[in-house]
């Protein structure tokens, strides 16, 4: 009976090769099937036909493509986690095969919300160099939203964001809580003060990141626990390290995460204040895939980092 079974198995001929799979997964991530192919060292033909035979295989239209766009079917977001499963499964297969069965070992694609990666990057980086010396880490910069889209269409293996994400399909391990400060120019009244009442964000202009970064959703949401409607100026920044400059050039305040200050205040002419307790601040956590079998790995990284960003003295464990 089992022998029947597999035969049959091998005479289908709608079987998905890995190879069309791969491409699916590429031109979903990318949305370009010029990029998708550079991603998988195929020419641009090669891929389309691999995709055209998994469509014709599985009986279904995965991906729609006009002159200007590139697009998912219903079909093809349906199947696309399914899709990914696969393919993580597959490289997992090979990597325990053809290496020494060290899971902590080989490249690791690691997304990072950009008011994390400049601080915490050159620590982390040297410290799991030291401790995971077999492992690979190859880093991704983006906004929350961005990083969540390319974890779950396989691009990226984990990503470290503010949690919660409740994001379906994905799996959060808490890392470090770290407090929020309140950043204002060098000889501002409140440079240097403790136990700032967040109600006195409601008389400062308040500088905010632009739209899509979690810490702009952050300092808003402090302002609401606290009662206030922030005097919200016209500046924006595309960034936490321009908001600063904004700042330190006397155009208002913002806030910024505890393990930012050190960085930031390099310069001399930023000064901060806390809040009082209980401070405002903020959960940050590594992020994966339910689907992936190397949910033991992504726990160790996600101890090593605790460590080491605790140990910097600027964030506490979740």
């Amino acid at each position: 009976m089992i022998r029947t079974i597999l035969i049959g198995m091998a005479n289908r001929s709608n079987q998905p090769s890995t190879a069309a799979l791969r491409s699916f997964v590429a031109v979903a991530y990318r949305r370009h099937f010029g990029s998708a192919a550079a991603d998988l060292g195929v020419s641009q033909p090669t891929l389309s036909q691999a995709l055209a035979g998994l469509e014709s295989g599985l009986g279904v239209q995965l991906v729609e493509r006009t002159t200007r766009r590139v697009f998912l079917t219903p079909q093809g977001e349906r199947l696309l986690p399914k899709a990914i499963a696969v393919v993580d499964a597959i490289d997992e297969l090979l990597a325990e095969a053809s290496g020494d069965g060290d899971a902590l070992a080989g490249p690791m694609r690691l997304g990072l919300i950009p008011t994390v990666a400049p601080y915490i990057l050159p620590a982390v980086l040297r410290g799991v160099a030291e401790r995971i010396p077999a492992l690979r880490i190859q880093v991704v910069e983006d906004r929350t939203a961005r990083l969540l889209r390319q974890l779950r269409e396989g691009s990226l293996d984990a990503a470290i964001v503010a949690l919660p994400t409740d994001e379906r399909g994905l799996t959060e391990v808490s890392m470090y809580t770290e407090d929020f400060v309140l950043a204002v120019p060098a000889g501002h009244a409140l440079a240097g003060r403790r136990r700032v009442d967040p109600a006195s964000l409601a008389d400062l202009p308040l500088l905010l990141l632009d739209e899509g970064h979690c810490l702009r959703d952050q300092a808003l949401e402090v302002c609401r626990l606290a009662g206030v409607r922030p005097d919200v100026g016209q500046t924006r920044a595309a960034s936490l390290a321009t908001a600063v400059q904004c700042v330190e050039g006397g155009l208002g305040v913002t806030l910024i995460p505890q393990t930012a200050v050190a960085v930031e205040t390099d310069g001399g002419h930023l000064a901060t204040a806390t809040f009082a307790r209980p401070r405002p601040g903020r959960e940050v956590g590594l992020v994966y895939r339910d689907s992936t079998r190397r949910a033991d790995v992504f726990h160790t990284l996600a101890g090593v980092i605790t460590d080491l960003v605790v140990a910097a003295g600027a964030a506490r464990r979740s």
